[in-house]
């Protein structure tokens, strides 16, 4: 019998490309919110002794947790075979340790509450600042795809004599990385600190670069902080507008229109979070993950 997909508000787009990839059926699954804001969700299509696919990225995550919550209980509780979780972003990755007395570790309490209700969880490059695997918060079988060969192939297919750059030393290992896949040369901008608040800031080599594109590639954009202080960095040495390219497009507040404002020529991200700045496809990097999972 073939696996279930159903998508919860917003992904139906993701949920309806990975069915396609995986010979699974499309399933409708009703939500709503009464009056007083509590959550209503109901299966539409039987699910019984069935492996269910629910599909949900966690930006913003706050108010879509609940009803993703209700959804894989009443899955378990209807009798479904197998329930997994494909959440392209996942949330609350960040708060991995106790920093300040009485602060609850929210990707520890995060990771418990999903999984009492589902099997399985796949996911796109969690943020694992300071743990080594997804497996140490979720207890859960997990699977996570990394998106650099897509970044590094759109890269390739996209800019014309492109040239990586890392804001600072610590980015060094994942932009020579994906420098490497999309056979593209990388540079590292330095940093010279003069006191506590002066800072100098220059681009190696200058010269070398003068025609190249540079591009910008983080995980997360979420405030931009250190994307539009680059671009400051890398306009004020006369190079070319960069391009700037994120894994997770969660651009908090106002952070894609002062991207823009800050002088980026594009700015492009992956389909983890809809945006209108979405050009790859990491749907093809998710339907594997779930059939590694899924065997």
């Amino acid at each position: 019998m073939k696996s279930v997909v159903f998508s919860l508000p917003g992904n139906k787009g993701m949920a309806k490309s990975l069915a396609h990839k995986l010979g699974a059926d499309i399933g409708s699954l009703r939500t709503r919110r009464f009056p007083d804001q509590e959550s209503y969700v109901r299966y539409e299509t039987p699910i019984e002794g069935r492996k269910i696919i629910l599909v949900c990225t966690l930006d913003r995550p706050d108010k879509k947790i609940l009803p993703l919550l209700f959804a894989a209980a009443a899955a378990r509780d209807l009798g479904a075979a197998d329930i997994g979780l494909v959440a392209p972003y996942l949330a609350y990755m960040r708060q991995d340790r106790r920093f300040q007395s009485g602060e609850a570790v929210t990707s520890k309490h995060f990771a418990s509450a999903l999984g009492q209700w589902i099997d399985w969880l796949v996911t796109v490059d969690p943020h694992l600042h300071r743990l080594t695997s997804l497996s140490e918060v979720y207890a859960v079988r997990s699977a996570v795809a990394h998106a650099a060969p897509a970044i590094s192939a759109w890269i390739h297919q996209s800019i014309k004599n492109p040239v990586l750059v890392g804001p600072d030393s610590e980015s060094e290992q994942w932009v020579s990385a994906v420098s490497k896949s999309a056979g593209a040369p990388f540079l590292v901008l330095e940093k010279t600190r003069r006191g506590d608040r002066d800072v100098e800031v220059s681009v190696p080599d200058v010269e070398q670069w003068r025609n190249h594109t540079p591009v910008l590639v983080d995980d997360i954009i979420s405030t931009a902080r250190t994307m539009i202080e680059t671009v400051g960095h890398l306009r004020a040495a006369g190079l070319a507008p960069p391009v700037c390219v994120g894994v997770h497009a969660v651009f908090a507040d106002n952070a894609y229109k002062e991207l823009q404002a800050a002088g980026a020529g594009r700015i492009v991200t992956t389909n983890t979070i809809t945006h209108e700045c979405n050009k790859i496809d990491v749907a093809p990097l998710l339907a594997e993950g779930i059939q590694n999972i899924l065997g």
